[in-house]
């Protein structure tokens, strides 16, 4: 039996291009760029990139595809200057490396995308090798944005739930996050997969999408919330369904167990992005789990790493050693959630 441990991730490669913007304008309109930046973008390549900044102890290994070319390239050499392992990160010549054009209001922080898929639609099962890949953890995101893995079939199984189901099978603990897409195909893509995680991540949007039970992001009910945990345990997730929003988060467990944690209070002067706010999320959450904390202070740690997260404009600049993430939150305090 292997004996596991690390955190390995899968799914979405991402260059993101960042454009800071003083307006975002009415169709037909201008707006003015004062910035530029290209950045790490997706699931795995930001919650890897979050946990080595994080400096993580143990071993992080990532999954994925890109494309032949100098995007490509420029992934595969940074994770390598994060000791990332990339054994499984395949490069084709077959689609460019995924992109996102992310343009984001200046003073507001609010973020509009234009993503290039490329790469990434093309990930299936056959790119992905588990037997070799001794992690402890396999985190999956973003469901609904990979063409091949949302593929559904005739017994309405996705070949991510296959992908999850053999991860199982081999003794790894799964983790899955989505994207807010706006569709109706949620329900449809995102169900078939959750009897085969143990953890699920999402915002508050997304549980609504799934449970049509509707949680206001800016004053959550967190009865609502609790209520779309227990639906969404109910569709067979494992262990923990984890539900964020701007002012904190709720999760909930298959045992019973409901946990709230309020987000840091960070002063609006200090922010300056929330581009992969809900990724550093995940990694400070997983990091906890990895390591055998309270869910209590997984949370903890998960809000602290999103609130580092949003004093720079790129997904991981913000994201430094545990220590100092925790203490983020000591320094700034953190909302109470009724």
């Amino acid at each position: 039996m292997v004996k596991r441990h690390g955190i390995a991730s899968a799914g979405n490669w991402i260059l993101d291009i960042t454009k800071i913007i003083d307006v975002y304008p009415e169709q037909d309109t201008l707006s003015n760029i004062s910035g530029q930046s290209s950045n790490n973008g997706g699931a795995p390549y930001n919650v890897l990139k979050d946990l080595a900044r994080l400096k993580a102890p143990f071993l992080l290994y990532a999954l994925g595809l890109v494309g032949e070319d100098e995007p490509g390239k420029h992934i595969r050499q940074d994770c390598g200057n994060h000791n990332i392992d990339i054994s499984q990160l395949t490069s084709t010549a077959e689609a460019g490396t995924s992109y996102t054009d992310v343009m984001l209001v200046k003073n507001t922080g609010r973020r509009t995308f234009f993503h290039y898929r490329g790469a990434n639609a093309l990930l299936d099962l056959h790119h992905l090798d588990l037997s070799i890949i001794p992690a402890r953890i396999l985190h999956l995101g973003y469901l609904l944005l990979l063409d091949s893995l949302d593929i559904v079939h005739k017994n309405n199984r996705t070949n991510a739930s296959f992908l999850l189901e053999e991860a199982k099978s081999m003794g790894f603990l799964t983790s899955v996050d989505l994207v807010s897409e706006h569709s109706d195909r949620f329900k449809k893509i995102i169900l078939p997969s959750l009897p085969f995680a143990d953890i699920l991540f999402c915002n508050e949007y997304e549980a609504s999408k799934l449970t049509d039970i509707r949680i206001d992001p800016d004053k959550p009910d967190l009865s609502r919330a609790r209520e779309a945990i227990d639906q969404l345990l109910g569709q067979g997730v494992k262990e923990w369904v984890i539900i964020h929003f701007p002012s904190g988060c709720m999760a909930g467990s298959k045992s019973g167990e409901f946990i709230v944690q309020g987000s840091v209070n960070v002063p609006a002067r200090a922010v300056v992005g929330a581009t992969g706010a809900g990724d550093a999320f995940a990694a400070g959450t997983l990091y906890g789990i990895h390591e055998g904390w309270p869910m209590q202070e997984c949370l903890k740690s998960g809000v602290c790493c999103a609130a580092m997260s949003l004093t720079e404009a790129s997904c991981s600049d913000g994201i430094g050693p545990m220590e100092q993430s925790l203490n983020t939150g000591s320094d700034y305090g953190f909302r109470i959630l009724k």
